[in-house]
């Protein structure tokens, strides 16, 4: 009886399936999908991962690739199977990977040929793509599958894994039933219609492209484009030949939009959906973008992984003095402004955003003791400090853990410190993320130095031993950090100084 009630993630295709199986799902490079043909391609996939591979519901399986209809394919299989996916960022290398890998206990790695050198050979492996015997290759014989025991909304289906504010990350544990109902707000809160023609250029690994808008968009039915990367000349081409009308990035890449050579040349008025988020729009930024297209309608998303990840947005109809509010909470949202004790705040006064939600997570994978610190007074402490008005709309002012949203990606600055930390002439080290035109924030490095060294030197020190876009992209030299009564660094107070380039 729970399969009567339950919705799952590899589901919602499936309706779309029997819904318009005819119509286009995706297009991706020279292929595309028809909605029945990707939703038998996810079934021969989970029948290649259960079959030749040997795994059983509950196995963790990494996907370590770039963006393609592959990659998506392999993460439906996934959930369909009872298997639970861990999607890894396919710049990290090293012990980044490695633990990744360690942690969730992952018993395959999907990946491409490119990238499969990087991957410990204690790992089993599977490409994706573009490889002998990968699983593109091995779906291309439709085969049935009847998995002994049908997925439930209540079972795991995605570790996503998270940095916080600590050098190692944590997996937050994704159901199927809280992902649909993530799907669900989205839905509601972007005004996503079968009728629209979404581009999907960000990481696929990254929980914004995949379950704000490509998943939720798969859900209503609609065309989707996915393209390897957000290259601005791709993304006009497909908007003045039709193929394209809604667009989500970061602030970074509406940056690079907005200040492109074809952005004032380029016939984009069949562009009719901006979506932003992952970190701050600044004002100057969204106005130049609304001056050039003044019938764009602009969505401000906000969330974080643990949610699924969407928490509030801010509607088109909304911006008018408030563009740097992050909106309302969506459908499936309740959240607050609490104190350090955990009280409710009046409207107006800055606290810590927390929420209740079946889009939570349970938990972070076998971590009981961050689980218990992010999960306590009944509601999720999101570690981010906001202002709500009275009209319900939220502020985000600062962050309670300094975690640096680098372009939209989460840097843990104890993880850079630890690593600048073993460079011989660093005595003390603060890294913090300053204003920057590119990066909103850059990774900075605040250096107190025992002996000689360049800020190169540094920056390379730091490369050697992260992802690169994980390293510092300035070092800047004092002569001591500054330090409250108890001995404990002030970083706002470097942030605040800096920023104003004192």
């Amino acid at each position: 009886m729970t399969g009567v009630r339950s919705s799952t993630v590899d589901g919602v295709v499936a309706r779309s399936a029997r819904r318009t199986p005819a119509s286009t799902a995706l297009r991706y490079a020279e292929r595309s999908w028809t909605y029945a043909e990707l939703d038998t391609a996810v079934s021969t996939a989970a029948a290649v991962l259960t079959g030749e591979h040997g795994l059983y519901p509950g196995d963790r399986v990494a996907s370590y690739a770039h963006n393609s209809d592959a990659y998506l394919i392999g993460y439906l299989a996934c959930a369909r199977a009872g298997l639970v996916h861990v999607p890894v960022n396919q710049n990290l290398a090293g012990d980044d990977l490695t633990y990744i890998l360690d942690q969730s206990g992952s018993a395959l790695v999907l990946t491409d040929a490119d990238l499969a050198d990087r991957i410990p050979a204690a790992f089993s492996v599977r490409a994706l793509r573009d490889a002998p015997d990968s699983l593109l290759d091995a779906i291309a014989t439709p085969r049935p599958f009847a998995p002994e025991r049908e997925p439930a909304a209540g079972d795991l289906v995605q570790l996503l894994y998270t940095s916080g504010t600590t050098a190692l990350p944590k997996g937050a544990m994704m159901t199927h039933g809280a992902l649909v109902h993530e799907y669900v707000s989205a839905i509601t809160a972007l005004d996503l219609r079968a009728t629209d023609r979404p581009v999907h250029s960000l990481p696929l690994y990254h929980s914004a492209q995949m379950h704000v808008f490509l998943l939720p968009y798969l859900a209503v039915g609609a065309e989707n484009v996915i393209l390897d990367a957000p290259d601005v000349n791709q993304i006009f081409d497909l908007v003045e030949t039709g193929r394209a009308d809604s667009v989500f990035a970061p602030p970074t890449v509406w940056i690079g939009i907005s200040q492109h050579p074809g952005f004032t040349t380029r016939e984009l008025g069949g562009l009719r959906k901006a979506y932003y988020g992952a970190s701050i729009m600044p004002v100057p930024v969204l106005e130049r973008l609304r001056d050039r297209l003044p019938a764009l309608a602009f969505y401000n998303c906000f969330g974080q992984s643990e949610i699924g990840p969407l928490a509030t947005v801010l509607g088109p109809d909304e911006h008018e003095g408030r563009m740097d509010s992050c909106g309302r909470p969506v459908l499936f949202v309740e959240a607050r402004v609490v104190d350090e004790d955990g009280k409710e705040v009046p409207d107006g006064t800055a606290g810590e955003v927390v929420y209740r939600s079946p889009q939570l997570c349970e938990g972070y994978w076998d971590k009981p003791e961050e689980t218990a610190e992010a999960f306590r007074d009944d509601w999720f402490h999101s570690g981010d400090l906001a202002v709500r008005d009275a009209e319900g709309f939220f502020t985000v002012v600062d962050r309670v853990k300094d975690v640096i949203n680098s372009g939209g990606v989460l840097v843990a600055s104890r993880q850079v410190e630890d690593a600048l930390y073993t460079h011989p002439a660093v005595a003390e080290v603060a890294v913090v993320g300053l204003p920057d035109d590119r990066w909103i924030e850059a990774v900075t490095a605040v250096v107190v130095l025992r002996d000689e060294a360049t800020q190169s030197e540094l920056i390379d020190h730091a490369r050697e031993r992260l992802a690169h876009f994980k390293a510092p992209k300035k070092v800047l030299f004092v002569e001591e950090l500054p330090r409250n009564a108890s001995g404990k660094i002030l970083k706002r107070e470097l942030r605040d100084r800096f920023a104003r380039g004192r």
